[in-house]
């Protein structure tokens, strides 16, 4: 998993990438392909 200031270039990585906030942190999920994980802060 990537640690990132800035999701927005994470999501747009891949179609099916979601942006999930989750206690308070930000999470890039991606079901197909998970190596897109990333968490913000």
């Amino acid at each position: 998993m990537k640690v990132a200031n800035s999701l927005r270039s994470l999501k747009l990585r891949h179609r099916d990438c979601r942006i999930v906030r989750r206690k308070g942190r930000v999470y890039v999920i991606n079901k197909t392909q998970p190596r897109y994980k990333a968490r913000q802060g």
